[in-house]
């Protein structure tokens, strides 16, 4: 199995267990947590990447592969609200401590991600191209550097 299917498999797991217990006990150990949202970066790392290229007329524009991979970062962008519980900013994280005190402006991010990826996700599906991607991945990708900007260390 490649690393891809081994790391989307462990990822849909953890988002059943997730869905399926209450919020204090969604994780064994606060350490799962960070490996958990680790695993959700790295595929939003290697699918906006593929969004961008095609917006930007790098790669040729496949509606299929478009949908594809704004279907994912819908989905993934849900999954980050239960990643950052109590405890979780210890460790190997690059996260800062900002997020659980300043946690109403992390969540405004949270959700602008969802708003945003779903916005790419409708231009995605109704054609028009490269070009239409332009905006909405821009939105996204400003997203994600605004959260990383004022919430990750570097």
């Amino acid at each position: 199995m490649s690393t891809h299917l081994k790391l989307a498999a462990a990822v849909a797991l953890a988002t059943g267990f997730a869905l399926a217990v209450p919020a204090h006990a969604q994780f064994a150990k606060p350490e799962d947590a960070v490996k958990y949202r680790k695993a959700v970066m790295f595929i939003q790392g290697q699918t906006l990447p593929r969004l961008g290229a095609m917006a930007q007329g790098k790669t040729p524009y496949d509606q299929a592969q478009a949908i594809a991979n704004a279907e994912t970062l819908v989905f993934t962008s849900r999954l980050f609200p239960a990643a950052f519980g109590a405890g979780t900013d210890k460790g190997d994280t690059r996260a800062l401590p900002v997020i659980w005190t300043d946690t109403a402006k992390f969540k405004r991010y949270q959700d602008d991600l969802g708003a945003a990826t779903a916005k790419l996700l409708n231009a995605a599906k109704a054609g028009g191209g490269a070009d239409a991607l332009k905006g909405p991945f821009g939105e996204v990708a400003q997203t994600c550097k605004g959260c990383h900007d004022d919430f990750r260390k570097d």
